[in-house]
């Protein structure tokens, strides 16, 4: 490709709209342009990155043993009304209406689609098991598309459905795709990590989620630095924190005026804030809930949703708390009615002594709190958020906070689907079973986008060689210089037949120019060619990742120099 004919239109500002790096880079690269909020047009270099990274993930798919299929975008709605998902599954989700007004939506995913399809066919235990993925757009109509691809209405996903006859089955089938994603990622140059996860709309009870660490990533994962465990801040397991065993003491109300904060209330008191309980309120389908976690802990919403068997949070009013008969700010555990509200504890703060909490009168808390003796919850869970330096729930050393990038996730959805659309099989005494199904995603777009948030510096993109646009830039220096041009065409053709992607920059550009959109776009390799380097008979090879300039000779077989530079990057 020359760079002359490439259509690949760089900007030299950072637009306006682009908040993260990728956004930012792949807009002034030329690799994309938007048509919408959260929509965009893929230019070449982006589309071929993109196609590198779907042909990763085809070859390591069907190393594993899925087949791929394509299934319809537009689904008919009684697929998920059957599920129960039409109702439930939110304004994420792109309804529209044919000309006979029957109800259809663009699919966000494909377990009704894929469940409906199975069933038709597959009858027996001799058909079984069976993995199959697509690689398609997905739709989600996201309230506020943002960051590029990152959080996009329009995306590229591959799903991949395992249907088994049991458990041991499903276990199989999880472990290989488990291991598919790990030597996708790999070999697309990425740092990541596997971490448990939080099922969420999808449903099911085991997950884990693949990670790209980069440092705009949105979402918080921990590890441990002593074992293996990882998993999501979402989802992470915590074991309830050992309090000081005390006598109990007597429970007293004090006058706390215009102490609505946990630190006000503990400075007030003169009491550490480790003895004392806050409370976060929220409204949800099922009504008011309200959630006690020590006062330096936070909650965690997910968890929370989990353990009451809810859809959605929003934070309630102060209406709803008054209806409740109790106050914001002045929240507590005792004496609430478990008919106006669902009252959910922290492990950790039933097994505290003498705590203080909110007395749900306005400037009053108590003293002396004592779980079961002065309250007893709806609920007791893990409802807290982990923090940086908490206990690992494994080995107990200090996990380790960082930030990254979903960019695939692995599910075990048991019976969910198949029970709900009725997709059963005959076993071999001729008994009708439900099939047992896992799911499995890739966010092939998002992949590309998480590679540059984790790839980058103040020049432009870092591609790692697999999956870059092109592998090599080559770039005659002097355009009025017969000699070199002829040279850099012919070292041209010759990557080229020898399988390597390699783009010669022809324009009558300077060579600052050039360098700069060499850069910008991340050619792993960028090749100089001009009238000193060949008098030397050299060419000038830089290394985009390091910055590092090598010098190759021409009497030396400088192809195979060439080739052994890009295996090593």
């Amino acid at each position: 490709m020359r760079v002359s004919r490439l259509y690949a239109p760089t900007l030299r500002e950072v637009p306006a709209e682009a908040e993260v790096i990728s956004h930012q880079l792949m807009l002034r690269a030329g690799f994309m342009r938007k048509a919408a909020g959260g929509i965009y047009s893929y230019l070449p270099l982006a589309l071929r990155v993109l196609k590198k990274i779907e042909t990763i993930v085809r070859e390591e798919m069907d190393r594993a043993g899925a087949q791929e299929l394509l299934m319809p975008i537009v689904q008919p709605a009684e697929m998920w009304q059957e599920s129960g998902r039409w109702d439930v599954y939110g304004a994420e989700m792109f309804r529209l209406n044919d000309r006979h007004s029957r109800n259809f939506c663009l699919g966000p995913t494909h377990e009704e689609m894929v469940t409906t399809l199975i069933r038709s066919d597959v009858r027996s235990y001799r058909q079984l098991p069976l993995n199959v993925y697509q690689i398609q757009n997905k739709f989600r109509d996201e309230r506020r598309p943002r960051f590029g691809l990152m959080r996009g209405r329009e995306f590229i996903m591959k799903d991949a459905y395992s249907f088994d006859r049991d458990e041991a089955g499903l276990d199989s089938a999880y472990k290989a795709m488990y291991e598919a994603y790990t030597r996708i990622f790999t070999r697309c140059g990425l740092n990541f990590r596997p971490v448990e996860a939080d099922s969420g709309a999808i449903g099911g009870s085991g997950s884990h989620e693949f990670m790209v660490i980069a440092e705009s990533g949105e979402a918080e994962i921990v590890f441990c630095s002593s074992c293996s465990y990882a998993a999501n801040v979402e989802k992470a397991e915590l074991k309830p924190l050992e309090t000081e065993t005390e006598e109990p003491g007597t429970v007293k109300q004090v006058e706390t005026p215009n102490c609505k904060t946990i630190a006000a209330v503990c400075q007030f008191l003169g009491l550490p804030v480790e003895k004392s309980v806050k409370a976060v309120a929220y409204k949800s389908e099922k009504g008011l809930i309200l959630c006690f976690v020590r006062g330096d802990h936070e909650v965690n919403e997910v968890k929370v949703i989990n353990t009451c068997g809810v859809n959605n949070l929003e934070m309630a009013s102060e209406e709803d708390l008054l209806n409740a008969e109790t106050v914001p700010g002045f929240m507590g555990p005792v004496g609430l009615k478990h008919d106006k509200a669902v009252v959910v504890a922290d492990n950790t703060v039933m097994g505290m002594r003498n705590f203080c909490c909110g007395a749900n009168k306005v400037d009053v808390h108590y003293l002396n709190v004592n779980p079961k003796r002065d309250f007893e919850p709806t609920f007791t869970a893990d409802i807290r958020l982990i923090q940086e330096s908490d206990p690992c729930p494994h080995c107990g050393a200090k996990v380790t906070k960082a930030k990254g990038i979903e960019v695939g996730q692995v599910f075990k959805l048991f019976t969910k689907y198949s029970e709900a659309l009725k997709a059963n099989y005959l076993d071999e005494n001729g008994k009708e079973k439900p099939l047992v199904m896992g799911c499995y995603g890739v966010g092939v777009s998002r992949t590309m986008a998480a590679a540059i948030e984790q790839n980058n510096d103040e020049d432009g993109i870092i591609w790692p060689a697999a999956i870059a646009p092109y592998q090599v830039l080559v770039v005659p220096v002097n355009v009025k210089d017969e000699e070199s041009n002829n040279f850099a065409e012919g070292l041209y053709e010759q990557l080229l037949q020898s399988g390597i992607e390699t783009v010669i920059d022809d324009r009558k550009e300077r060579p600052g120019v050039k360098f700069k959109d060499a850069d910008l776009i991340g050619y792993p390799l960028r090749i100089v060619v001009g009238p000193k380097t060949l008098s030397e008979q050299m060419l000038e090879v830089k290394l985009r990742k390091s910055g590092e300039i090598r010098m190759l000779s021409l009497k030396e077989d400088y192809l195979a120099d060439i080739r052994s530079l890009l295996n090593g990057m």
